[in-house]
């Protein structure tokens, strides 16, 4: 089963693509920034979303890191 949002490997500027459902619909450099893609995109109580597995795919570096190598 895959999940509806998928937080992409950094990019070499820094940040990282968000994608919900397959499509992307931004770049996150902090959480804040993913909170408020998620936001835009109808998602209310996105702050408790970002820890749960059911929701958020981490791809590339760990979770909640934006800042490039």
């Amino acid at each position: 089963m895959s999940v509806p949002i998928v937080v992409h490997g950094l990019s070499r500027s820094g940040g990282r693509k968000v994608a919900i459902k397959g499509k992307v619909v931004g770049l996150a450099r902090n959480d804040s920034d993913l909170v408020e893609l998620l936001r835009r995109a109808g998602l209310d109580d996105a702050w408790e979303l970002v820890d749960d597995p059911h929701w958020i795919e981490w791809r590339g570096r760990q979770a909640h890191w934006y800042e490039a190598a």
